[in-house]
């Protein structure tokens, strides 16, 4: 069989690229077809870094041939992503950090936390060199986690200025307000003190060399979200969420945040935590006491990649009060679990460097009062 290029063009025009009115053909985003008898290859070019965006288009490209055109053609895409040039960029990397991996959650409580310990330690046993920046400032809890409350951040010289050592804890490198507060201390600071504070840990820091720095968010999508990707070009976005209705409502907000064309921060994909509960009596049972497969079927409704899941496990919990994350316990069902997911963060991070350009911190600036997000 021959395909025509006129029919594959003419079947493009009945898809549109989320975000813009016009179809792909009369967009641009449509390159060049070329047809060899059975066989097509459709150049795209998208002019936008989400990761969902991009795959939701190959998808619907080949979708649409296959129902349209012939349902044997063979079919490739090219697919490049040209992002135009934006001057006046404020934010800067940390030389020798490899990948920015933001950990998030839409709604408190749901593990972001222990979920963000448990991945750093995890990446720490496969080889990699780790370090974690606890960004929430009014709720620190990586010093607990890592059983380093009583710890200092000590100073050091680097090329003639002092920095801050960050505390290192299962070959795990951490900074944390945490560090320079009482236990029982609050924080009660307006934005502007908690953004200086954060600029501090990042740039006056001696991270060293580094292949993922995780940064553990606050709940919700403030101040202090919008300061971290000011600062650094965030390498992609990990939202943690529970199977609950509630929760699921505040982390399609906060994958929306990352995807919105101010923001513009790939996704890397949604882990659900505390995904069922299986009593150590009845290993065969699951009970799924916060909803079934909520997270799963959101990272589906989204078009982001779907993580994996993590179930109630005491031991996560307690391992996680004792200050020894629970996914170092050794050949454990814990431990297969995070295995599991952190494995496949790390190939959706390798996807999206592979695919994607680095992402450009965010320019923000305020206008009539009114905060303005800008690329």
């Amino acid at each position: 069989m021959k395909l025509d290029r006129k029919d594959i063009l003419k079947a493009l025009e009945t898809i549109t690229i989320a975000g813009e009115g016009k179809n792909m053909v009369e967009s641009g985003a449509i390159t060049n077809v070329i047809t060899f008898g059975d066989e097509v290859v459709v150049d795209l070019v998208l002019h936008t870094p989400a990761m969902h965006i991009k795959k939701r288009a190959e998808d619907d490209i080949k979708k649409t041939i296959l129902e349209l055109v012939s349902a044997e053609a063979k079919i490739k895409i090219n697919t490049k992503v040209e992002v135009a040039d934006k001057p006046e960029i404020k934010g800067k990397s940390i030389p020798g950090i490899k990948n920015i991996i933001a950990v998030a959650s839409g709604k408190g409580g749901v593990g972001k936390s222990t979920v963000t310990a448990n991945l750093a330690v995890t990446l720490a046993k496969m080889g990699f060199s780790v370090g974690i920046l606890d960004a929430d400032i009014y709720g620190p809890s990586m010093p607990i986690m890592f059983d380093v409350e009583n710890e200092k951040p000590i100073s050091v010289t680097v090329d003639g200025r002092s920095k801050m050592k960050p505390v290192e804890s299962y070959e795990v490198k951490i900074l944390s307000i945490g560090f320079f507060t009482a236990p029982s201390q609050a924080v009660i600071w307006r934005g502007p003190m908690a953004s200086k504070a954060l600029n501090q840990m990042i740039f006056d820091a001696d991270w060293g060399e580094l292949d993922f720095m995780l940064i553990d968010l606050p709940p919700g999508t403030g101040d202090i979200h919008l300061s971290i990707v000011q600062s650094l070009p965030i390498t992609g976005a990990v939202v943690v969420s529970t199977p609950q209705a509630v929760a699921l409502a505040d982390a399609k907000k906060g994958v929306s945040m990352f995807l919105s064309e101010a923001i513009n921060v790939p996704v890397l994909g949604i882990i659900e935590n505390m995904a069922y509960f299986t009593p150590e009596e009845l290993p065969e049972n699951k009970y799924y006491i916060f909803g079934q497969e909520g997270a799963k079927n959101l990272s589906e409704d989204l078009g982001v990649p779907f993580l994996g899941e993590i179930p109630i496990v005491q031991s996560i919990r307690e391992a996680g009060d004792y200050g020894r994350p629970a996914a170092m316990q050794m050949a454990s069902v814990v431990e297969h679990i995070f295995d599991e997911v952190t494995r496949n963060v790390v190939r959706e991070v390798v996807a999206r460097n592979e695919s994607l350009p680095a992402t450009e911190a965010v320019k923000i600036t305020t206008m009539a009062g009114c905060s303005a997000v800008k690329k």
